[in-house]
């Protein structure tokens, strides 16, 4: 062990390193963590699941708080799941019981009672999601000035997954309204995975311009990509095989009859599919544990922790499990089709591979065509060493829209010229915002009187339910009902399900068994249900939905049509699979450009490869030669099937002074969160600016086209 880098941790957290863990060594990572953390500066930490993160982060900051005295919560530790809060709880309590400091817990599951406690009596950390800070911000129970006064540091774990979605503006707001509580500027450190752009990572962590400080990026033996969102050069070494099977029920034969004894772990992206499975499974006598978002909390929990004791059996999961949650000792990872990200996927594959002598594995299980086309892509661009930028998504105005109104109750009254002053400085919140403001007072969900704003009785309409409880959280769920046996909760189900016209009984798929429906209360939302053999049917809105695919990863599955294989093992399903697809793309594909095919009379298209939101521009960018209303897809843009060379090259050539943002669908605009508290014109610049990939659609646009219109 490096005495250099003990000596400048606590020499108590030093001793039980030692001594209790039975540590002969800090990891690289812990290392170089120290001295950028304890000198307060905003860090982010990379390394690959299992990598050492969480100890690289509690350890500094815990020597920060014994040697500078901090008195009450001087650490918050922020995750994006109640479950990774859960799993890691332990082991921060145990950390910070060695130096005479408290860890608690505060999210949505904890009992009111706990909470009191924890209100009398400050933890040193509060492990917390970003929507449980907003609550207590919001709160008339929580006295947060008071609460907050000790705050010298935020620990985001995870902090990829928050990034690349609006709960990262919604967490970088709230971070903003908690440093300008405290009155001094909070120290941030941010916890990922490989990720193609760490210095943007961290530099969007540091949030507003006012007061940032120089920041690090520590991440020894990751290979940083020379500039941001470009590929490493080389893939992290893991044993990966693809397969072809065709079925879930053929994936349950694969894994039932492989690896025998050892414990499996199964990604699916879908819940259906990971029900479907399951039960599958089951019926192949396979001690089989499920997890997935619509189980309820105990059914996870008993998953989970029966997986991590059990030896011979398999977990199939949504990417709930994909996270930082301790699995055990896991020997597989096995994946259902694709995830949507190479960065999901070394997180999946990072769950193997950690005891000594092993390594990390991964077998993928293609269900269908598009299924296996998208895996040998995925790990096409894998092998480049290629990681997706995690970028924020653009204009996040609705959530201007809440943090206003979430203000306006944290404060109950706040300065009409004043309220910017919140978020000191960042970018969503400047003079951009003052529309928003202006549609709130209109609209009623603002009150403005004598220089100030406060809530609104629009507000109070639409949102006042239990204590304002929707506007603390970022992401709108579909409405379910709650299933149960008796008075056991087994989880939720699509409502669709229960209205469907159907013949005989009627059955739900759920936890990995059949359930006969006996009951339906409609007004509570409830579901009563009693075991049953099998028939039972899963469903949720959305579940299996087409995922929009990025340029690269588009542009990867060209590759592997125009000859390119993933350098990993195929199985002999799968070579076949592969030359199958070959063959039946030959006429779509060029290596020099895109294709223009024409199917039949009208079924014109154009094969660009360029991902969904640059086809989705596209299609808005050549109105005259382009087929109105219909479906946009990442490989291809549907064309008037009067198209000709010359029309074309007039379109293209209009298209060149400047592209066009994609239409939105109203559906779309409804389900975007707080979109009523926006104008309906700023509502749809919002989203449209997230369908468009300006560099994507410019890339194919410039390309030669080649004309082939025989049969495609």
């Amino acid at each position: 062990m490096s005495t250099d880098a003990l000596d400048l941790l606590d020499p108590i957290l030093t001793h039980h390193i030692v001594n209790t863990l039975g540590w002969r060594s800090l990891r690289p990572l812990q290392q170089e963590a120290i001295g950028p953390l304890l000198a307060g500066q905003d860090t982010v930490l990379l390394a690959p699941t299992a990598g050492g993160k969480t100890e690289a982060a509690a350890f500094p900051l815990l020597t920060r708080a014994q040697r500078q005295g901090w008195k009450g919560t001087g650490i918050l530790y922020v995750t994006p799941l109640k479950a990774l809060l859960n799993n890691l709880h332990p082991r921060l309590e145990t950390y910070t019981g060695w130096v005479g400091r408290t860890a608690e817990l505060w999210h949505g599951d904890i009992a009111s009672s706990r909470r009191r406690r924890i209100l009398a009596q400050r933890p040193d950390m509060l492990l917390t999601t970003p929507e449980s800070l907003e609550a207590m911000l919001v709160s008339a129970h929580v006295d947060h000035r008071a609460f907050f006064s000790g705050l010298h540091s935020v620990v985001v774990d995870e902090v990829h997954a928050f990034a690349g979605d609006d709960r990262g503006w919604h967490l970088l707001a709230v971070l903003e309204r908690l440093q300008r509580l405290v009155g001094r500027p909070v120290q941030r450190v941010g916890l990922s995975a490989t990720v193609g752009n760490p210095r943007e990572l961290l530099d969007w962590l540091q949030g507003s311009g006012l007061g940032k400080r120089p920041g690090r990026v520590v991440a020894p033996g990751v290979a940083l990509p020379a500039r941001e969102g470009t590929a490493t050069g080389s893939p992290p070494p893991g044993d990966v095989e693809l397969d072809y099977v065709g079925s879930v029920a053929n994936a349950a034969t694969v894994i039932a009859a492989l690896h025998r004894g050892e414990k499996r772990l199964v990604f699916c992206e879908s819940r259906r599919a990971v029900e479907e499975l399951g039960e599958q499974l089951r019926l192949r006598g396979v001690t089989t544990f499920l997890s997935h978002a619509s189980l309820s909390t105990d059914e996870r929990r008993r998953a989970e922790q029966a997986f991590g004791e059990a030896r011979d059996c398999v977990i199939v999961s949504t990417s709930t499990l994909e996270l930082g949650i301790d699995v055990g000792d896991l020997d597989r990872v096995i994946q259902l089709d694709a995830p949507a990200t190479v960065a999901s996927f070394l997180q999946r594959l990072g769950r193997t591979g950690r005891r000594h002598g092993t390594r990390r594995n991964c077998l993928f299980l293609a269900l269908d065509d598009e299924g296996f086309l998208a895996a040998a892509a995925l790990l096409l661009a894998w092998s480049r060493g290629w990681v997706e930028p995690v970028t924020p998504p653009g204009e996040p105005r609705h959530l201007v829209a809440q943090q206003l109104l979430a203000l306006c109750l944290q404060e109950h009254r706040v300065g009409e010229n004043l309220w910017q002053e919140w978020w000191g400085g960042l970018d969503p919140f400047g003079t951009a915002a003052e529309p928003v403001v202006r549609h709130l007072v209109e609209q009623g969900y603002l009150e403005r009187d004598s220089g100030t704003l406060f809530i609104g009785p629009e507000a109070e309409r639409r949102f006042g339910h239990r204590h304002f409880m929707n506007l603390t959280a970022s992401f709108t769920a579909p409405p379910e009902f709650t299933v149960l046996s008796g008075r056991t909760e087994i989880g939720r189900t699509d409502p669709d399900l229960l209205t469907e016209e159907t013949d005989g009984p009627r059955k739900l798929l759920l936890a990995g068994r059949s359930w006969l429906v006996t009951y339906i209360d409609w007004r509570r939302r409830r579901c009563f249900v009693e075991p049953v053999d099998e028939g039972g049917r899963a469903k949720w809105s959305g579940s299996g939905a087409h995922r929009v695919r990025s340029f690269t990863l588009t542009r990867a599955v060209r590759d592997v049509l125009l000859g390119l294989n993933p350098p990993v093992l195929l199985t002999r399903r799968a070579e076949a699979k592969l030359a199958e697809a070959r063959e039946r793309h030959a006429d779509v594909v060029h290596p020099a450009g895109t294709v223009i095919t024409r199917r039949g009379d009208s079924d014109v298209r154009w094969w660009t490869f360029a991902g969904h939101r640059a086809s989705a521009t596209l299609a808005a960018s050549l109105p005259s030669v382009v087929l109105r209303h219909r479906l946009v897809d990442d490989r291809f843009v549907r064309l008037r099937d009067d198209v000709t060379a010359e029309s074309w090259r007039a379109a293209v050539a209009d298209a060149g002074t400047g592209l066009t943002l994609p239409e939105v669908d109203p559906g779309a605009v409804r389900g975007l969160k707080f979109a009523e508290a926006l104008p309906p014109r700023l509502a749809e610049a919002t989203l449209a600016a997230r369908l468009t990939d300006e560099e994507g659609a410019r890339t194919a646009l410039t390309e030669p086209v080649r004309f082939v219109m025989g049969r495609a």
